[in-house]
């Protein structure tokens, strides 16, 4: 049952026909796990935070740097040299400090994602590498947590959905076949025009709020792209690889 407060502070949401005050409930009920609180995730947890998501679990193992603070906005000039998780974790509860936090600064592998994964009801990977983005998909295929995939380099950006509580939900391993090259996700090898990770991370957040309260049509099925240079915007209609690796793991568990 929601406080006097919590009705004034989430009124804008209230209002809203799909959300009303039962999503609104559900959004203070949930639990979203968050990796990397950089230019995506940073969005994302101060979105998600003023939007009421109850607990927020940030996972990030490195420290604020200067060259992060052109599009990294929950960091500022005094957080440089602290661990990113602490600094998102201040900027979050000056935002809302009725969200509980829980705060891993370490990079989560093997059975720690696994119980990371579990704990939460929606998974946001703000990754900057192919080999997390894998692990991180194929921990959510075992738990059955929707999985809500972003990116961005230099002026592009993409998003996509993958939720495996619907049979028909691809997975990130239909989308990329093979791990590719962590380079070509690379801020400090190619370039990032900071705006699109702001954008990329509040649709993230966005696809998120959707999957917990179970309004609208998510991202299922669908490839967004963004080009931020042209603002060409276009959609690819992804389906579940028969062949995949990874799908054929939903079969037994």
């Amino acid at each position: 049952m929601m406080t006097d407060e919590q009705l004034l502070r989430y009124s804008r949401h209230i209002l809203l026909p799909d959300l009303d005050v039962e999503g609104q409930q559900l959004l203070l009920n949930s639990k979203v796990l968050i990796v990397g609180m950089g230019g995506l995730g940073c969005p994302v947890a101060l979105y998600l935070a003023a939007s009421g998501v109850g607990e927020l679990h940030l996972v990030d193992d490195d420290t604020v740097e200067l060259s992060n603070l052109q599009r990294q906005i929950a960091h500022g000039q005094s957080d440089i040299g602290r661990p990113k998780v602490e600094s998102v974790a201040d900027s979050v509860s000056a935002i809302n400090p009725d969200v509980e936090l829980v705060l891993m600064p370490s990079r989560l592998a093997g059975q720690a994602l696994k119980d990371a994964v579990a704990s939460v009801d929606v998974v946001v990977d703000a990754s900057d590498n192919f080999s997390t983005r894998f692990a991180l998909n194929e921990a959510c295929v075992k738990a059955r947590r929707p999985l809500i995939s972003g990116a961005a380099i230099r002026g592009e950006a993409q998003l996509s959905v993958f939720d495996f509580r619907r049979p028909d939900s691809p997975c990130y391993r239909c989308l990329y076949h093979d791990e590719g090259n962590d380079s070509a996700l690379n801020c400090a090898e190619s370039g990032v025009l900071a705006p699109i990770v702001g954008m990329m991370g509040c649709m993230q957040a966005l696809e998120t709020l959707k999957c917990l309260a179970g309004i609208g049509e998510t991202l299922v099925g669908r490839v967004l792209f963004i080009d931020g240079i042209s603002m060409d915007i276009r959609q690819l209609q992804l389906r579940r690889d028969p062949a995949c690796p990874v799908c054929r793991l939903r079969e037994t568990v």
